[in-house]
């Protein structure tokens, strides 16, 4: 049976911390965007959505009462996600599922991911910004 992600206690600090990089790297994404049309950049867009979406979801565990997650596995965090908020949980895992693709593979992320991409990150900080 495998451990349960690490956890920390969520702080004001952290959370405002966190919700700050998300935008930021949302903000980063949708500048590529708009500034660059081009594949050869795509699996920066999704590696930069993937990011916003995991300090997004740390953000959205620690609107809940408990632990967020802190070093451990990311898919880990998806089911201590689900229990704050099951369809940001889908949104998590469908980022984390392009994460390895998209920041190691040669082969570039497929215009249909980076869509599902964007969507999920803008999803997951929209979601951390009402928490």
């Amino acid at each position: 049976m495998r451990a349960v992600a690490e956890t920390k206690r969520c702080t004001a600090s952290t959370r405002a911390g966190r919700l700050a990089k998300a935008r930021q790297f949302l903000l980063a994404a949708e500048t590529i965007t708009t500034v660059i049309d081009d594949q050869e950049i795509a699996d920066a867009f999704v590696t930069l959505c993937v990011h916003a979406g995991i300090a997004a979801a740390d953000v959205i565990c620690c609107a809940k009462p408990g632990p967020v997650p802190r070093w451990g596995d990311h898919n880990e965090a998806v089911t201590l996600l689900a229990s704050a908020d099951r369809s940001a949980a889908k949104d998590l895992k469908a980022l984390l599922d392009m994460k390895t693709r998209s920041g190691y593979s040669p082969v570039l992320t497929s215009a249909a991911d980076q869509k599902r991409a964007g969507r999920a990150a803008a999803a997951l900080v929209a979601i951390a910004s009402s928490s």
